[in-house]
């Protein structure tokens, strides 16, 4: 049986505490046959605590607000010039755990990366990719109702100053980089698309692996939805 296409929506510059609240509507209203959906998007300035998240590794907030999340992980940065994926997907559907799913997303960013001719990489014992000791990607998840929510940000061409507030991730004097420093295109929304062909492309792959089929559509684009009431 084939799974609907991946509905990838562009929502611009959106407030955190909204977009999570839309993800939250969103994994408890969506239908067994419901499209999954990536949410592409920058946040305005804000630092978010993941559950596990230690309020020692926020060391200088000054005036950047501070948002106690759901996701997984410790503490992390958004601000414009980063690209925030969400994926918003029915695992069991998908024929994926959450470990996989991890997986699947560092998988995405280093193909990506691997495009423009960095060479990234993951480290098991800290979920994200890296280029060199530098962090590119940080990634924090939720499973609510056997579906995923939250995803990856990736650094494309930001202010990096902030993250010299926290211990990114919760790694003490861990460093920082971005697309843009490393020779990669700036644009977004070039490099959003890519991001999402990726992403879709290894869930295809996935759903085949675990012998569930392929999807009925490719991917359609939304931009500037209003994916929920909250937003």
């Amino acid at each position: 049986m084939s799974a609907p296409g991946l509905r990838v929506r562009r929502l611009g510059l959106v407030a955190y505490p909204e977009t999570w609240a839309a993800m939250r509507a969103f994994t408890d209203g969506r239908s067994a046959d419901g499209a999954d959906e990536l949410w592409l998007l920058e946040h305005p300035p804000v630092f978010t605590l993941g559950q596990a998240g230690r309020p020692e590794h926020l060391r200088d907030p000054d005036q950047i607000p501070v948002v106690q999340s759901d996701r997984g992980g410790q503490v992390t940065y958004h601000g414009p010039g980063q690209i925030v994926a969400y994926v918003l997907v029915d695992l069991r559907r998908a024929g994926i755990g959450v470990k996989g799913l991890v997986h699947l997303l560092e998988a995405a960013v280093i193909g990506l990366l691997s495009g423009y001719g960095v060479v990234a990489h993951a480290r098991p014992e800290a979920p994200g990719v890296y280029v060199g000791a530098a962090k590119v990607a940080a990634l924090g998840l939720r499973v609510r109702r056997g579906c995923s929510y939250h995803g990856l940000s990736l650094n494309v061409d930001m202010d990096l100053s902030p993250f010299l507030r926290i211990d990114p991730c919760g790694y003490p004097g861990l460093a920082v980089t971005q697309i843009a420093d490393l020779g990669g295109p700036t644009d977004l929304s070039l490099v959003g698309d890519a991001l999402a062909q990726q992403i879709e492309r290894r869930l295809r792959d996935a759903r085949a692996a675990a012998g569930l089929g392929g999807t009925s559509a490719t991917s359609e684009v939304i931009i500037s939805p209003q994916p929920s009431s909250s937003l």
